[in-house]
């Protein structure tokens, strides 16, 4: 099996690559892309730190991997970083405290889950690289991070633009009834925080158009059979109504194994292939 870095590599296509962050500039060129979709797009509420820098930093950016999307025809340095998503491992949390997400939700139960966890999360694309070959490019980079990995289960906090639940009731109340994770893998607003997600009832609801009402992330994430967690989470700083979502990553695995079988056969080194 191919080292990380390098099945990575692999995912190419044309001026657009992806790899991991190896440096402090690859970070700090992440920050800087988040910081101005987060607060100068998206509205964010900055601290005066942030506004100063013009970075969205916090303290788990220091203890986890960082996805980068480079598109190398805008240029080769910091300009280039297009895309990005943060991905915090089980084994690096335990070591280093908790998850983000553990800050908005109860995640007791996926501890108690074989395997590996993965939290996803402060992922955003450039405006003008918002298209389906950079979204893919991200997809198949998380794919070939998970198999690698051997993450069993995914999750992070998701957000609907917007800090009044009531104007998100058809997006809310459709997670609610037609993706609610079942008990053992789901995750529980904290009770200060927790917004009742039921506006509707199933039977008012128009299935087509509330899917269409979704973000595109959380549309990919039910596409991979992803599940929401009870309740959800308004963001006051970053002007979001947050849901918690959680993926077994069954699917994303099996997708990229047969791909990697595939890929090895065609180059003869069918005796090399072995999960980690």
């Amino acid at each position: 099996m191919p080292d990380l870095d390098a099945a990575l590599d692999a995912l190419r296509t044309g001026t657009v690559s992806m790899r991991l962050a190896r440096t402090a500039a690859d970070i700090d060129a992440a920050q800087a892309l988040r910081y101005r979709v987060f607060y100068e797009e998206m509205q964010a509420k900055a601290s005066e730190e942030a506004a100063r820098l013009r970075r969205d930093v916090d303290p788990f950016d220091e203890v986890c991997d960082h996805l980068l999307v480079t598109d190398h025809s805008i240029g080769d340095g910091a300009e280039s970083v297009v895309a990005t998503y943060r991905l915090l491992r089980g084994a690096v949390a335990d070591s280093h405290g908790s998850f983000y997400t553990a800050s908005e939700y109860d995640i007791t139960n996926l501890y108690g889950l074989p395997g590996e966890m993965l939290e996803l999360g402060r992922s955003c694309v450039d405006a003008r690289s918002r298209n389906r070959p950079t979204m893919q490019l991200l997809w198949r980079g998380i794919a070939t991070y998970v198999f690698h990995h051997n993450i069993s289960v995914m999750f992070g906090c998701a957000s609907l633009q917007g800090t009044d639940p009531k104007s998100l009731a058809i997006p809310l109340s459709y997670l609610h009834h037609f993706h609610s994770a079942p008990p053992g893998l789901r995750t529980k607003a904290l009770p200060n925080l927790y917004v009742d997600m039921n506006f509707c009832s199933p039977e008012e609801l128009d299935k087509r158009r509330a899917l269409a009402s979704l973000p595109p992330l959380i549309k990919g994430y039910l596409r991979l059979g992803g599940f929401v967690g009870d309740g959800a989470v308004v963001d006051e700083q970053f002007n979001t109504t947050d849901v918690c979502i959680i993926v077994k990553t069954d699917l994303v695995t099996d997708k990229y194994y047969r791909h990697y079988i595939r890929t090895a056969s065609e180059a003869g080194n069918t005796d090399e292939i072995e999960r980690d």
